[in-house]
């Protein structure tokens, strides 16, 4: 269920406004424990996942580090080269 939290900090280009919103609905969906809300729901549903985008943006904005930035198809390569290892018969 929280395949599209991924690391979103130190990445050139930075994190995408798409990428912080599908990691805080991930985020949303496990608290919630369901991933599509009823109507009765929706509503604070989607304040929640306002409210976790905001407070990412903010902590991505506000992260320093010394280090230089990542490479997003490197680092997706070593994810995929991780994987195939992982689930090699």
């Amino acid at each position: 269920m929280c395949r599209s939290i991924h690391q979103l900090h130190n990445f050139e280009p930075p994190a995408t406004t798409d990428e912080i919103h599908a990691a805080a609905l991930q985020y949303v969906r496990k608290i919630a424990g369901s991933t599509r809300p009823s109507q009765a729901n929706q509503e604070v549903f989607d304040t929640a996942v306002a409210a976790v985008m905001a407070a990412t943006a903010e902590l991505l904005d506000g992260l320093v580090t010394t280090a230089p930035p990542k490479d997003r198809e490197v680092e997706a390569a070593k994810a995929r080269a991780r994987a195939e290892k992982r689930y090699a018969s």
